[in-house]
């Protein structure tokens, strides 16, 4: 029987795309803006068909213009970049999103940087990466964005909460642990080869598990009453021939221990996309000079 409090991630994210759209709608209104969103595809990787989908429906349902750009897998790295330049330039177009994985023959960080920082709306160019290490303004990558605002939510003001981010990538793990050092966390950053890791995990009022493992938090890691974010998104096989998609944390023995959790699927998931949309509204407000609103919670 589950005893903490699950954090219900489609909720939490209809919320933020319903403020999203008001805004969308005063900027239409006021400023005679409609905010654009830009998804390049590269190749036919199942999982990608099915973000870029998503994130071409939520982003039309906001309001915005969505724009998809799918290229072939064989398409050079300089074809792409033609690409990115085009939108670059395009005054109709507020955010850029290259969708990952790309091609092995890419060099995914040129491809990356090539994208207008002012356009950045993942996050991941080396200039927002970099005001973000220093602390600051700069575009988030919307999964730790939606990650802090759900721990902002349930847990109010975060200073001096003991921290641990199991997870090191340019794309959750780094972003996630200087957005909690914002707040005045301490931070630990751990990873699959930390050292005595449940020890570790084990002081952690908020712990996100952010490494790619399937169910590889388990209950005795967990420091009782913590709050739990699962970033994990792994499918697995069953006996019967089908599939299961699963988190980085054993939900059945995690969810007898902390005091809040996130579900994978239900949980992480649907704040990425909420975030997408609302770094859109953010740089639609900046290159057009109006102040930006709060589309946070």
């Amino acid at each position: 029987m589950t005893q903490a409090d699950i954090i219900d991630g489609k909720a939490f994210a209809q919320r933020v795309r319903d403020r999203v759209k008001k805004q969308v709608d005063i900027l239409g209104r006021d400023h005679n803006i409609q905010p654009g969103l830009a998804v390049v595809l590269v190749g036919e990787d199942p999982a990608s068909q099915v973000y870029v989908r998503n994130k071409g429906k939520q982003t039309k349902e906001a309001g915005m213009r969505s724009d998809e750009i799918r290229l072939p897998a064989e398409t050079s790295q300089d074809e792409l970049l033609t690409v990115v330049d085009r939108l670059n330039a395009d005054d109709g177009i507020h955010g850029i999103l290259v969708q990952l994985p790309l091609p092995d023959h890419m060099d995914e960080t040129a491809v990356l940087d090539r994208i207008s920082p002012d356009k950045d709306v993942d996050g991941f160019h080396v200039i927002n990466t970099g005001r973000l290490q220093v602390g600051l303004d700069a575009l988030v990558p919307c999964t730790p964005r939606g990650c802090l605002m759900m721990l902002k939510d349930r847990l109010g003001d975060l200073t001096g909460l003991n921290a641990v981010v199991i997870g090191r990538s340019n794309i959750v793990g780094k972003p996630m642990a200087m957005l909690l050092l914002g707040e005045s966390c301490t931070v630990t950053i751990t990873h699959s080869r930390t050292r005595n890791l449940p020890e570790i995990t084990r002081q952690a009022d908020i712990l996100v598990a952010a490494v790619g493992r399937a169910d590889m938090v388990k209950g005795d890691w967990v420091k009782p009453g913590a709050t739990v974010i699962d970033v994990g998104m792994n499918r697995i096989a069953l006996d019967n021939g089908k599939t299961r998609l699963t988190g980085d944390v054993d939900f059945d023995e995690v969810s007898q221990v902390a005091g809040a959790i996130t579900p994978v699927p239900g949980g992480v998931g649907p704040m990425t996309i909420a975030c997408l949309l609302a770094n859109t509204i953010t740089t639609a407000c900046r290159i057009n000079n109006i102040p930006e609103p709060d589309v946070s919670l």
